[in-house]
């Protein structure tokens, strides 16, 4: 597949500034010169914060996990879902009226109890060492 990016000045009543990119499976998309740099900061901006973020998840992962390659366990899920739940919460003590967030909260919160209730019937012993690890029980 080959793609081409011409600039342009003043070419097919396009102002200069303006360039088109083309390729074999699409052809003819127009962006200004400043609108590609914005959208260009912007991703840059996300990447970096995806990189925080998945930082402080595979720290999460690895403080949980039971292997070294354990990514999934009940353990694991129930710690990135209590981290989830904690974050969620702190936003809607300043946002009272987030009632979508409000929702995916409860529904955090159910998926977590579902995990607990999997693990203890499955293997007390764990179930208690992650309810005392997390702080989930007063």
């Amino acid at each position: 597949m080959s793609c081409a990016v011409t600039l342009n000045a003043e070419q097919g009543g396009r102002e200069a500034g303006e360039y088109s990119f083309a390729c074999e499976w699409h052809y003819a998309s127009i962006f200004s010169v400043e609108e590609e740099t914005k959208r260009e900061e912007l991703v840059t901006t996300i990447q970096r914060g995806r990189g925080e973020l998945s930082e402080a998840k595979a720290a999460l992962i690895e403080q949980f996990q039971r292997d070294k390659h354990d990514t999934g366990s009940p353990e694991v899920q129930i710690a990135l879902l209590s981290e989830r739940i904690n974050y969620v919460t702190t936003h809607l003590k300043s946002h009272a009226k987030d009632h979508a967030s409000r929702r995916g909260l409860i529904m955090m919160v159910n998926k977590r109890r579902r995990l607990l209730d999997y693990l203890n019937r499955r293997d007390p012993d764990r179930y208690r060492e992650i309810v005392e690890r997390l702080s989930l029980r007063k």
